[in-house]
């Protein structure tokens, strides 16, 4: 909700809105770059996988589709930011408040569902991602030293441990959602790893003088794969595509740092055309250059599956820049979490001292640091659970694409077209309505068969997966 005008300053103020507000200095290029540099991230590790399992036609196509769903449905999310007129409205400042706002409380509570869960989801992925990062990593190293045909084994757990302990660390500082030089990081990061992952891949096509063995139809069929095989790996291929497209939900908070004037749809439309654009050209290359490069047999995480040994350092420096990347990323998504529960416990019980009283530790050289014993043991708990399913459930592919069918669906289309109806009055069952309606169904089926497809290759992996063993 916005502030009411104080009556100590003017609305002419320089320092404020036209709502009270203090003023905000955002431009369509900062939230173009803003869009960017969240959308890019660990999602491009897995598209040339996903193409392979698709081919030529079907993966561009999917790709091209994605790109234009979310173009569509964040164009009807930037129209709900001011409610209920698009210009002169309320602000909308997150996500949930402008459900809230828009379908009521109920839906509101299914929003915060959705986004808790997904918030939990990608952390468990980031713990995952960066283990194989630093497996990746001695590997690299070991067959660069020892040849590509040594044997060098190891065990990814090993890595999701030092992984977890490293984030309950990170998970004790006071105000660390509040460190912006952490975002700033993590986008230098993504762009870096993925434009080596490109980098990468036009030097292989380079050297071998042609490109790998592809397909019209990706893997074929009693060749790479068995015909059951290929159709729960389409399956899953929809949901990692889908998963690196899930960025919705970032759009109502980036669109709340434009300034009121020209209007904050406006801008935003034109932010949300350049960074879609943007985006599905990045997401191209790394998915079709990717292919083109390793073939049928294009590995589940291109920069750590050694489609590439040499030259080893630039891999190691990739994967080093996804480590970093994701070290701040998971804190970054944990945040919230950590927030809304402890916020839960101080009103449910404001008179306890586990919950209010905090001890101050005196740290040699770095200062007095406070510390809320209720913070310190669910912190820990929540990096250790989200740990332990990442070290009994270690399959990359799998869950990326379970976290897109879950996301993708109710974030980036649901509660988007359900507001934009709302907002619009669009009258029932005029064409509209129905084309939006139809859209939404589409979007769910295809979401169901993308969470059917990966928790049906979980289960397959699962039966032939040894615990902390080797690999």
């Amino acid at each position: 909700m916005a502030m009411p005008v104080s009556s100590s300053f003017s609305i002419d103020d320089e320092k404020y809105d036209d709502d009270g507000v203090i003023k905000r200095t955002g431009t369509w290029v900062t939230a173009s770059a803003h869009i960017v540099t969240a959308v890019i991230g660990s999602g491009v590790l897995s598209l040339a996988w996903a193409v392979a399992q698709l081919g030529w036609i079907v993966g561009t196509i999917i790709l091209l589709l994605f790109s234009f769903i979310t173009l569509f449905t964040s164009l009807l999310l930037v129209g709900c930011y001011r409610y209920p007129d698009p210009i002169y409205g309320i602000r909308n400042p997150t996500y949930k408040v402008m459900v809230k706002n828009i379908l009521g409380e109920f839906q509101c509570k299914l929003c915060a569902l959705a986004q808790y869960t997904n918030l939990v989801g990608v952390t468990i992925g980031f713990t995952l991602t960066g283990a194989i990062s630093m497996e990746a990593i001695q590997k690299s190293n070991c067959f660069h030293k020892n040849g590509h045909d040594a044997d060098c084994t190891s065990s990814s757990y090993q890595f999701m441990t030092i992984f977890g302990i490293f984030q309950i660390l990170l998970s004790q500082i006071p105000n660390f959602h509040e460190l912006s030089w952490l975002s700033i990081i993590a986008a230098v990061m993504s762009i870096g790893y993925s434009f080596i992952g490109i980098g990468l891949s036009i030097a292989k096509i380079a050297v071998e003088g042609k490109i790998a063995h592809t397909g019209l139809t990706g893997q074929v069929i009693g060749v790479d794969v068995t015909r059951r095989e290929k159709m729960w790996n389409i399956f899953q291929a929809i949901g990692n595509i889908a998963f690196a497209y899930c960025f919705s939900v970032v759009i109502v908070e980036i669109q709340d740092t434009l300034k009121s004037s020209p209007p904050e749809n406006q801008a935003m439309k034109k932010s949300t055309y350049s960074a879609v654009a943007i985006t599905t050209f990045f997401y191209a290359m790394c998915g079709l250059l990717g292919y083109a490069a390793f073939g049928n047999q294009s590995p589940g995480n291109f920069l750590t599956g050694f489609g590439f040994y040499e030259p080893y350092w630039l891999i190691d420096i990739g994967n080093i820049l996804i480590l970093i990347h994701l070290v701040g990323a998971y804190q970054v998504f944990a945040q919230p979490i950590f927030s809304a529960v402890e916020s839960w416990g101080s009103k449910r019980s404001p008179q306890s001292k586990l919950m209010t009283k905090e001890y101050n530790i005196r740290i040699p050289l770095v200062g007095t640091w406070r510390v809320n014993m209720f913070k310190v043991i669910w912190r820990t708990m929540y990096v250790i659970i989200t740990t332990l399913i990442a070290i009994i459930f270690p399959f990359f592919n799998n869950v990326v694409g379970l976290l897109g069918a879950f996301s993708f669906f109710p974030l980036t289309v649901y509660f988007p077209t359900e507001m934009y109806l709302t907002r619009a009055k669009v009258q029932k069952y005029s064409v509209a309505w129905i084309a939006i309606k139809t859209l939404s169904v589409f979007c769910l089926m295809v979401s169901i068969v993308a969470a059917v497809g990966s928790v049906e290759g979980i289960i397959s992996d699962l039966k032939t997966y040894k615990p902390l063993k080797a690999t």
